[in-house]
């Protein structure tokens, strides 16, 4: 995982954080986006981080692990 250092986290969008209001959990790249993962499944085991709070850390870094990868490619029967 790339360093984030203080001053290219702090330049970060809202958009790019799993909790944006808190700036909590960097999700800009894949590397960061599985580490949130790791990191708030720790934070529910310790009992400070709620399971609904972590459901949304999961789905907004799995948006970011799917990026670039191929859609299943549905098949037509007739």
């Amino acid at each position: 995982m790339a360093k984030l250092s203080t001053k290219s986290r702090n330049s970060l969008p809202k958009k790019d954080f799993a909790l944006p209001k808190e700036r909590k959990y960097p999700i800009e790249n894949k590397s960061h986006a599985a580490n949130a993962k790791a990191r708030s499944t720790q934070m529910v085991k310790a009992g400070k981080l709620s399971p609904s709070t972590k459901a949304k850390i999961d789905s907004k870094a799995n948006k970011v692990l799917s990026k670039g990868k191929p859609k299943a490619k549905r098949s037509t029967y007739t």
